[in-house]
């Protein structure tokens, strides 16, 4: 069984990984403010956007799709954290926000689902 922060790692590797497949520039990883952190910071280059992107990585998805992780207090941290990220890059870009979810199985192959556009910034 693979550690917390070891899965944790190797997933955000792979989704760098497969955004880069699709197109996406990594911008900036692990990106933290105020004991928050954003996973991935890409753009997309094709709809000229930035996108917050949450990966959450999990053995099985036996009892919770790892998405599902990603509640409204999660989202309210990430967009604070991306807001943030924003005011201090000067970025004049769309802001979206994606999830990816990955299962790891016990023989090392993944499943990978990205959500594009999971959720959306609201005022708090």
């Amino acid at each position: 069984m693979i550690g917390n922060k070891i899965l944790g790692n190797l997933g955000e590797d792979l989704a760098s990984d497969f955004l880069v497949k699709k197109g996406y520039r990594i911008v900036e990883r692990n990106f933290v403010w105020q004991k928050n952190e954003i996973d991935i910071i890409a753009e997309d280059e094709k709809e000229r956007n930035i996108v917050f992107v949450e990966v959450k990585t999990r053995n099985t998805d036996y009892f919770i799709q790892p998405f599902e992780a990603v509640d409204f207090k999660k989202q309210k941290a990430i967009i604070k954290v991306a807001n943030a990220y924003i005011r201090s890059r000067n970025i004049d870009l769309e802001a979206r926000f994606d999830v990816i979810s990955i299962v790891q199985n016990e023989q090392g192959s993944q499943t990978i689902e990205h959500i594009i556009g999971a959720f959306e910034p609201c005022l708090f």
